[in-house]
């Protein structure tokens, strides 16, 4: 059979709605069809494919059950029969409770020292962490907002300003979390029952790989698991951080042919929703490629979307537990959904329930589709309905 190629709309509609309404639709497309992503030895990749109900509507329950199984508090999980390769948590809002109370006053401390005249209430706060990462959430915010008479002007020197002001901010909280009182998540680790075992030391007992991944500064999250979790704890646990991600050249997104096949329908997805951030997707590749794991075989815990954004995109499974500021924001593409770790009864969110995400589960089987391989995909990241740093090309060839 000729092959044939899906290419979005290339159409140029007169607003921002048509082209969210458009991507939209292209996104549900690859979202129906591509299902699991296989890999061979071999130099090329096989696909193969399942595809929803024709009668099911694009963003309806319905619709979007059958591309991810997602577990709540309410349904208790299947029983597992295999343990993840490796258990990726974020930092920020996962461990530790650290945006309110611990990065937001660092920052304005920082603000105050310097002199600046910015201060960053509760509110505001909550709007920025929209935006992953310090720096670039102080950039953001200064290019808004207009940038302090103490600032500089040229466009290098406010860079190094700026990396500047995060130093410091980390410094200070750093002070924070030495003083421990920015306390551990219900759940995270052991309390002082020896029976009441916790997701990081069940991982650790079963020689499951342990890494906490953040685009926080390094010593920061170091200081974190260390003071927090323990030194015994913390010798056994990687820490992927984002000022040791790559930045030059080959990018650990974009040359990753497993990332880019794994990842189509979900980066679709997500860069529609507007919440793909290419530091904490490349943070996520960096942690498999250096354990040495599949990336099919971790499963993340986030708290935000951004976090699940990149996670999903990555090709990883993902649970999210819920903070503070992030309770409200969209998390339809998880696997699963919880309060906290410990989201009672406990027994829903351990390492067993971990690895059941990763089993298959039974689902309507339709003829068989023709195997996506690559295509053309066009993603804009300009436009106001989509916020993400890129600009994306991805392609999809359908064959017989």
């Amino acid at each position: 059979m000729a092959s044939s190629t899906v290419i979005c709309p290339s159409t140029t509609p007169s607003s921002s709605t048509s082209h969210s309404r458009n991507y939209y639709y292209s996104a549900c497309i690859l979202r129906r069809h591509v299902r699991t992503l296989s890999f061979s030895s071999s130099s090329s990749s096989r696909i193969s494919t399942n595809r929803a109900s024709r009668t099911t509507m694009p963003g309806s329950k319905s619709y979007r059950s059958g591309f991810t199984k997602c577990f709540s508090a309410s349904s208790p999980p299947p029983p597992s029969l295999s343990l993840p390769s490796a258990l990726l948590f974020d930092c920020d809002g996962v461990l530790v409770d650290t945006e309110k109370d611990g990065h937001r006053i660092s920052f304005n401390d920082t603000f105050a020292e310097k002199e600046l005249g910015v201060t960053w209430d509760v509110d505001l706060y909550g709007e920025l962490l929209k935006i992953g990462g310090g720096k670039e959430r102080m950039t953001a915010y200064f290019n808004k907002t207009g940038w302090p008479e103490k600032a500089p002007k040229g466009e290098e020197e406010r860079k190094q300003f700026i990396a500047s002001l995060h130093k410091r901010k980390t410094e200070l909280f750093m002070a924070l979390i030495e003083k421990k009182l920015l306390p551990l998540r219900p759940g995270v680790a052991n309390s002082t029952s020896e029976v009441d075992k916790r997701l990081i030391d069940q991982a650790l007992a079963k020689g499951v790989k342990v890494a906490v991944c953040s685009t926080s500064n390094e010593k920061a999250v170091s200081a974190i698991v260390s003071c927090l979790l323990g030194p015994d704890r913390a010798e056994k646990i990687k820490i992927f951080a984002g000022d040791v991600v790559p930045r030059k050249k080959p990018d650990p997104v974009t040359s990753s042919p497993t990332l880019v096949l794994l990842s189509l329908s979900d980066i679709a997805f997500c860069t529609f929703k507007g919440k793909l951030s290419i530091t904490v997707l490349a943070i996520y590749v960096l942690a498999a490629t250096t354990l040495g794991v599949e990336p099919s075989s971790c499963v993340v815990v986030e708290d935000s979307a951004i976090g699940l954004a990149a996670a999903k995109a990555a090709g990883m499974k993902c649970i999210v537990t819920k903070s503070g500021y992030t309770a409200e924001e969209d998390f339809v593409n998880a696997d699963a959904v919880f309060d906290c770790i410990g989201d009672p009864p406990e027994e829903r969110f351990d390492l067993a329930f971990c690895g059941s995400l990763l089993e298959k589960h039974p689902r309507d089987e339709e003829p068989e589709m023709p195997r996506i391989v690559a295509s053309q995909l066009w993603l804009e990241a300009s436009w106001k309905t989509i916020n993400v740093d890129n600009f994306y090309m991805l392609s999809i060839w359908i064959r017989g």
